[in-house]
């Protein structure tokens, strides 16, 4: 789900980016951004598990 931003916010990662950055520089920088904020929201609100149970569910080492 996307998260309402603010004019400012977008001015900041614009101007975060090279003179020479294209569209798909500043659509790769949106997408990463998103990506982390809806990962710190999952995280405050408890919708993440602990790696040692995904390494068992999977049978990895830990």
């Amino acid at each position: 789900m996307s998260s309402i931003v603010s004019k400012a916010d977008a001015h900041k990662l614009i101007d975060q980016l090279p003179c020479n950055a294209t569209w798909d520089d500043l659509m790769q920088e949106i997408y990463v951004h998103e990506a982390i904020q809806q990962g710190l929201d999952d995280s405050h609100a408890g919708r993440t598990k602990d790696v040692a149970e995904i390494r068992k569910k999977y049978g990895l080492p830990e």
